[in-house]
């Protein structure tokens, strides 16, 4: 039988969606689904995350969405977008009776509109208000199939990683989250400025290791300036984007959870630039290792770069406001010039 996880938790008897979870397992089980979760008491993490995925045939997420969830939720579109083949025609759905839900898909529409997430985040993340939906969509989208995500491979091989300290002068490494996909010229200037920022300032830089888009230009800018560069990527994904060239320290990961373990790892502070899911999804993880206290983050600074465009529209206002539903004050600082984020990072280091 098809087997289906089950995010989501209930909080005790009088939550308000037990009934529904109640009622979804029921639909589910009848309609021969094995589920997994059904009580929602599995924790999911980086070193776990992919092994879920590939237990699964297709994902549910109910109501009273947690940042956990988002993160999820999230981290499965971006599985899609990278062509993981271990997500390959498995239908998520979102049951989003109690409009939890909203901020995130709001957030994706607003990237799409920029321009950093090319697909339909609807066309992936399926939605529904009621407990009946998810069935008629589960059922749909495994007769039908997901939507191509209209990208094709370069062909780039990995190679072996490698790995090369930092000179003993640097005073930290920063880690740069951004868009590997975005191709103005105004924001691909601002990547290849900040990486030379931060080899100017002794600061070393880490990113996701792609060659295109904002990432590749940071990496550039870095490495012409003289400056200490690492990265992390993975198998599929370098196939996409390829990898950029100068990079002091490479660490190929077999996916995108453990990829952004290292990346996290390795660094002093996050710089959050204009980005697309992605980015998001790295910023949610961020969020929820410094609540849980996570050993070595709560001392690491974290920078949102809400870069204005010429309408004087922020870059990231849907992400600080769907943030400001689960953040403390502290947790991160937004800046909305270039030339701020450094003196900043320098301030909180």
């Amino acid at each position: 039988m098809p087997k289906v996880r089950l995010a989501g938790t209930v909080a005790g008897e009088k939550d308000p969606n037990r009934q529904s979870r109640a009622k979804l397992l029921y639909r589910l089980f009848s309609k021969g689904w094995d589920i997994y979760n059904s009580n929602g008491d599995q924790r999911i993490s980086l070193s776990n995350i992919e092994k879920k995925i590939i237990e699964a045939d297709a994902f549910v997420f109910t109501p009273g969405a947690t940042l956990e969830d988002l993160f999820k939720a999230v981290s499965i579109f971006v599985g899609y977008q990278t062509m993981d083949k271990n997500l390959a025609n498995k239908p998520t759905v979102l049951l989003n009776t109690d409009g939890s839900w909203n901020g995130l898909l709001q957030l994706l529409d607003h990237l799409r509109q920029i321009g950093t997430v090319a697909q339909n985040p609807a066309d992936y993340l399926l939605e529904t208000d009621h407990v009946d939906g998810v069935l008629e969509l589960l059922e749909k989208a495994r007769e039908a199939g997901l939507p191509e995500i209209g990208r094709i491979p370069t062909g780039e091989i990995a190679g072996p990683s490698f790995d090369s300290p930092p000179p003993a002068e640097n005073i930290g490494n920063v880690c740069v989250f951004c868009s590997a996909s975005i191709e103005k010229e105004g924001y691909l200037k601002d990547g290849y400025d900040f990486g030379r920022m931060l080899a100017e300032n002794r600061l070393g830089c880490i990113s996701g290791a792609g060659n295109s888009g904002i990432m590749g230009e940071v990496v550039r800018g870095s490495v012409e300036a003289g400056g200490w560069a690492g990265g992390s990527n993975v198998p599929h994904i370098i196939e996409l984007e390829g990898l950029p060239e100068g990079l002091s320290s490479f660490w190929l990961k077999p996916d995108i959870y453990t990829r952004m373990g290292v990346m996290i790892e390795r660094s002093e502070a996050f710089v959050i630039f204009p980005g697309g899911a992605g980015t998001v999804q790295e910023m949610l993880a961020l969020m929820i290792f410094k609540q849980q206290n996570k050993k070595g983050m709560s001392n690491k600074p974290v920078v949102i770069y809400n870069r204005p465009d010429e309408s004087g529209r922020r870059f990231w206002d849907p992400m600080i406001r769907l943030l400001g539903e689960w953040c403390y004050d502290g947790e991160f600082t937004v800046v909305e010039n270039l030339d701020e984020i450094i003196p900043t990072v320098k301030e909180l280091l």
